[in-house]
């Protein structure tokens, strides 16, 4: 209700203005306790993925803390997980503004942020400070990238350098890396998923992982992020380039270059990616097929147009083990991660009482 009343407020400001003031009040509302009561009063549901134990299944996507400074204060709303990032090795200001759109008539965001962040060194102080939720409360995900001024060729050397700043973070919680591969606002990224190029990074961040295994006596895991706009033929590729470098989830998905159920809106045409409600019908494809492929060798977080809590069921019968929401909870408010919490719970009792096997798949094992 509260947010139902702010929401008019925030949308009489420019997007990123509005995610500034919500974000500023919520950190502050933190410090004085009083985010508590935005905690949703439903049961834990422990989920295990990755050889990690989740808290309950309901996650926040990359994007919306990009440099680690409110993952206390977003603990509060119930997440299970919270992904801060993308983070580059260098700080950089991201595309010019503006750059965030919305189109509430879809309830959809189209950005080309691109990446915008303090750099890793402010994100590893950051995270580091964060107390109740990455203590205990919930796991982390850190979400690498590379900088734009690195040319498409020598992004490995980006993805490492985050990667070994990270990792001791990592290895000392209940944390995953997650590798940002296809976000459609960095020049030439989305490359990264080709045949050669996807087996080379893969190669090199496992190599990278071998060693940092070694130094820090313990394998931290690693999740690849992938598009939307990827062939269906191609996604058998990926899945096993995945499965055959070791790495131990897959996301799907990023955001859309599509535009078809945006088409004649307000700014329905401007460049960047699409999220919402209008990606929700590709993602959960994506995820589904996905899991036909991969038969369980790999747990796949469901992301995209997650707008309501039979919209996270969705993700978790195409094949998903975990969920993430980013625009829902624009549009809809905290109170959506109570709502996909609930209905994932209800969702498993009705098919335990009716003898059928529960929404997620066998998780991989370790």
């Amino acid at each position: 209700m509260l947010y139902d009343l702010a929401r008019p407020l925030l949308f009489k400001f420019n997007p990123e203005t509005a995610h500034d003031l919500a974000f500023g009040n919520l950190a502050r509302a933190h410090a004085l306790g009083l985010t508590r009561i935005l905690r949703p009063n439903v049961a834990n549901d422990p989920v295990q993925a990755m050889g990690l134990t989740f808290p309950n299944p309901v996650g926040l996507a990359a994007g919306l803390d990009k440099n680690g400074d409110y993952i206390d204060a977003l603990g509060d709303l119930g997440f299970g997980f919270i992904e801060a990032g993308t983070v580059t090795p260098r700080p950089q200001p991201g595309n010019p503004q503006p750059r965030v759109f919305r189109l509430p008539p879809a309830r959809a965001v189209i950005n080309r942020m691109g990446f915008n962040n303090a750099g890793v060194e402010r994100f590893v102080a950051s995270v580091a400070s964060s107390q109740t939720f990455s203590a205990g409360g919930g796991a982390l995900g850190l979400n690498i990238g590379k900088n734009a001024a690195t040319p498409i060729e020598q992004a490995l050397d980006d993805y490492r350098v985050c990667l070994r700043r990270v990792y001791p973070l990592a290895a000392a919680r209940l944390a995953y890396v997650a590798v940002n591969i296809s976000s459609p606002n960095t020049k030439d990224l989305r490359a990264l998923q080709g045949g050669g190029e996807l087996d080379r990074l893969l190669a090199g961040l496992r190599e990278e992982r071998t060693r940092l295994t070694d130094r820090h006596g313990k394998q931290v895991p690693i999740a690849v992020k992938i598009a939307p706009d990827l062939p269906d033929d191609e996604l058998p590729r990926i899945a096993d380039a995945l499965v055959a470098h070791g790495m131990d989830a897959v996301i799907a998905t990023n955001t859309t270059l599509a535009r078809e159920q945006v088409a004649g809106l307000p700014h329905a045409d401007e460049q960047g990616g699409l999220s919402g409600a209008p990606l929700a019908e590709r993602s959960t494809q994506v995820v589904g097929l996905l899991a036909q492929h991969l038969k369980g060798a790999l747990p796949i977080i469901g992301v995209g147009g997650i707008m309501s809590g039979a919209d996270a069921v969705d993700k978790l019968r195409a094949g998903a083990t975990l969920v993430q929401i980013y625009t829902g909870l624009i549009y809809q408010g905290p109170a959506l991660v109570g709502e996909c919490r609930r209905a994932i719970l209800q969702a498993r009792k009705t098919r335990g009482s009716s003898g059928r096997s529960g929404a997620r798949p066998r998780p991989r094992a370790r």
